[in-house]
């Protein structure tokens, strides 16, 4: 089995955000399904860059009014890596996904909530706590 491990412009990403997180994402990466990686709003976020996000319709929450678990380091995004690039594609986040969410609950009895698994507004690549 291939073994992947983040990158260091990854892991750059992931400043701020909780030491869980990192542990959770440090450990389901090794044994993935797919290579992964944390794209360049993937991690801690202002409400600057969450609202710039909000205007794109790219997030719900606008920053200011509505803060996003980015915005308190509870959160982070992650794109597939494939053929040599990011993919947001729900054939390849959904099985990234499910492993990140069964680390989290056996290595760290942390249940994390994927956004892929939301009713009214999917968001394939986000985890929060």
């Amino acid at each position: 089995m291939t073994m992947y491990k983040l990158s260091k412009r990854s892991y750059e990403r992931l400043n701020g955000i909780d030491a869980i997180l990192i542990a959770i994402v440090t450990e389901a990466i090794k044994e993935s399904p797919y290579d992964f990686g944390i794209p360049k709003l993937g991690g801690m976020r202002t409400a600057e860059e969450q609202n710039i996000l909000f205007a794109k319709k790219r997030s719900k929450c606008d920053g200011y009014t509505k803060k996003s678990y980015h915005q308190s380091g509870k959160a982070f995004d992650i794109f597939a890596y494939v053929d040599g690039g990011a993919s947001w594609d729900k054939e390849y986040l959904e099985p990234i996904a499910k492993h990140i969410v069964k680390v989290a609950h056996e290595n760290f009895d942390i249940n994390l909530e994927w956004g892929g698994n939301w009713i009214n507004f999917k968001d394939m690549p986000h985890f929060q706590i």
